[in-house]
């Protein structure tokens, strides 16, 4: 049985008590969720008996974050993915992808599923386009299912698969400033036009989710014509995908399998809340697993800013889970500090979004660096920031000695500008007991009586 499929069955399950520990609920409301189908448990079987750490995604829980890692056909290898994999975990990446899409993939994917203790995601088209020999118009609908086979045995957690996309959907496109910028969309997008058949993936849907429910992996349901440019954000290529996505909601939830559903790329920070909230509608509550968005389009190099406005606003207005984007979007493959940068940006935006949403107990890190900031507590201030190597680090760079630790100022202002030791030196002023501030205050009489003399 899949997680769904227990929760439906009235069954509490060890991932959803662990879920229910981690994210500080009762037990009973993680099985409500999931078996609603607004909270997913990806935990892939095969790999659920090995390193894996179960976790859940919806809107019950805090906001999760996704770092994608993987090879391309110029650059990377096992030891590098393996070194990406464990920056982005070590930052606070709840989920990896493994996007790997030059030689090796197997071999890269094994080891990414022995090692890691998150759930692992994958785009199986990658990869069985790589064996294919690159061509996808080659593909039949076979190539594809022993794909998504192969992968679930190898303990993949969820898969991002562009059932969605349909032949009538290509025409919408055509007007796009940049087309169709998800390379598994654009992938199913060429195969369709060279066949003038209809999506296969669509076509053969159910039995892609027989696949997933026997290792109960997870949907995440590709968004093939996401908006690429603020210029296509919001158009009506986008949402007649939307709304064939929520149909295979529906279908997914009535095979038994966990689904969650994947979001739009660039939009303009006044679209993101209408586009969370239409997903949340169409699709049924599903969780909703959006690529930032970007909020402009003029900043490459920049762009895991550009991307973190847009996560923190979707994450406020109900999405479940951000895909990080690193500096190198847009521009190359990601390195281990480009990881790290989209790591932590991400992590901003989701503690973000969950202290605006109210969560139990979000603000409570915030208040306790609050607290060590103002007692100028410089070594509790590191341990409870996001990044404590880069926030000693910045410090210890104007101020090294170990006697600066205490010091009641930093380099920014110094001893005489700092306004929190001057606050102190209020304060201590404000505790002698002969001193009345409130008789201190003029009164509106004697105020008035001035200002006529």
């Amino acid at each position: 049985m899949t997680q769904l499929e227990i929760a439906r069955s009235g069954e509490i399950s060890s991932a959803m008590e662990r879920v229910a520990a981690e994210e500080g609920l009762a037990p009973e409301h993680v099985r409500d969720e999931v078996a609603a189908g607004r909270l997913v448990i990806p935990a892939n079987r095969v790999h659920l008996e090995g390193s894996l750490r179960p976790l859940g995604i919806g809107i019950a829980a805090r906001c999760k974050i996704n770092a994608n890692i993987g090879n391309s056909a110029v650059t990377g290898n096992i030891d590098a993915e393996l070194e990406k994999l464990r920056v982005a975990v070590r930052y606070g990446a709840d989920t990896v992808m493994d996007l790997s899409t030059g030689k090796n993939i197997d071999a890269i994917r094994r080891a990414i599923i022995a090692e890691s203790t998150v759930p692992v995601g994958t785009v199986p088209i990658y990869q069985m386009l790589e064996e294919l020999g690159g061509a996808i118009e080659e593909m039949k609908p076979r190539h594809f299912l022993d794909m998504v086979e192969h992968q679930a045995r190898q303990g993949v957690d969820y898969m991002t698969v562009h059932c969605g996309l349909l032949l009538e959907h290509l025409p919408l496109t055509m007007g796009r400033v940049t087309g169709i910028v998800s390379r598994g969309g654009s992938l199913i997008a060429k195969w369709m036009m060279a066949h003038r058949r209809q999506n296969p993936l669509y076509e053969h849907f159910d039995d892609l989710c027989a696949m997933l429910r026997e290792y109960d992996v997870t949907w995440s349901l590709g968004d093939g014509l996401r908006p690429g440019s603020l210029a296509d954000a919001s158009d009506a290529a986008q949402f007649a995908e939307l709304d064939v996505l929520g149909e295979l909601v529906m279908r997914s939830r009535r095979n038994g399998a966990q689904v969650m559903v994947e979001g739009p790329g660039h939009v303009p920070m006044d679209q993101i809340d209408m586009n969370v909230r239409r997903e949340i509608d169409v699709c049924h509550g599903a969780p909703f697993y959006v690529l930032g968005p970007l909020v402009t389009d003029v900043a490459p190099g920049y762009d895991h800013i550009t991307s973190a406005i847009g996560a923190a606003l979707a994450g406020w207005s109900g999405a479940a889970m951000l895909c990080y984007v690193t500096p190198k979007e847009h521009l190359g493959l990601p390195n281990c500090d480009d990881v790290r940068q989209g790591v932590i940006a991400y992590k901003i935006a989701a503690h973000a979004a969950d202290i605006a949403r109210g969560r139990p107990g979000a603000r409570d890190r915030d208040d306790a660096l609050s607290r060590a900031r103002f007692a100028f507590d410089w070594n509790e201030q590191f341990r409870l920031s996001l990044d404590p190597e880069t926030a000693r680090t910045y410090h210890d760079a104007t101020l090294p000695q170990d006697s600066f630790k205490n010091a009641h100022f930093c380099s920014m202002c110094g001893p005489k500008y700092c306004s929190m030791r001057i606050t102190e030196e209020i304060r201590e002023m404000a505790a002698d007991p002969g001193l009345d501030l409130v008789a201190a205050v003029p009164s509106e009489t004697s105020r008035d009586s001035n200002e006529s003399t």
